[in-house]
């Protein structure tokens, strides 16, 4: 089932290895983890994302962003994409029926897209204003979570400024799932930040 604390890397923001990383947030509860990293070469990612995927072995959901290429080579348990990566239908062609495939959303008419085309989750981004990604959009708010879970079948994750002041009414909204890198990847202390977070789910 999907839920819970969803730690996204960012090898920017982040001032460790990003397999130290990835471990620390295992170590603090994280249920899925996914490997967003954009400035690296094929091989290196394949590489990486391989280590990364054994790392979250029965332990988490192993996602990797954007590269249905690198999600195939080292078998991830599935595939997050954009509103501008590669279409739904390609990605679940080429994915198959038995990984997860998630889509970030920005409004309520996206979200549904989704469901119906067969998406297992969805990410609405941005909730608050965030720093991490310089192409999220405005901000949708948390009445959008609430639109959005109304209007579609599958778990919910919310992405985009939320931080330890807030994320407590990103899950009142109905988010099954939180993702809050600055909040997590950006500190030193990786495992507590995460546990702070994992541990708001019920």
């Amino acid at each position: 089932m999907l839920g819970g604390f969803y730690f996204i890397t960012d090898s920017n923001l982040c001032r460790k290895p990003v397999e130290v990383a990835v471990r620390e947030a295992l170590d603090g509860g994280a249920r899925v983890v996914q490997y967003r990293e954009g400035d690296r070469e094929v091989p290196e990612l394949i590489r990486t994302a391989s280590k990364l995927r054994v790392l979250c072995s029965g332990r988490a959901l192993f996602i990797v962003n954007d590269d249905i290429e690198v999600a195939l080579a080292c078998d991830a348990d599935g595939l997050h994409i954009g509103q501008d990566d590669v279409s739904l239908k390609t990605a679940r062609y080429m994915m198959g029926n038995d990984k997860l495939i998630g889509v970030t959303v920005h409004n309520v008419q996206q979200a549904v897209l989704a469901d119906e085309g067969g998406a297992d989750y969805v990410a609405v981004s941005p909730i608050y204003g965030t720093v991490t990604k310089s192409d999220a959009g405005e901000p949708v708010g948390l009445q959008m979570i609430r639109d959005v879970k109304a209007a579609v079948k599958m778990p919910v994750a919310a992405i985009g400024g939320i931080n330890e002041s807030n994320v407590e009414q990103v899950i009142a909204a109905g988010a099954d799932m939180v993702c809050a890198i600055s909040a997590t990847a950006g500190k030193d202390d990786i495992k507590s930040a995460v546990r702070l977070f994992s541990t708001k789910f019920k």
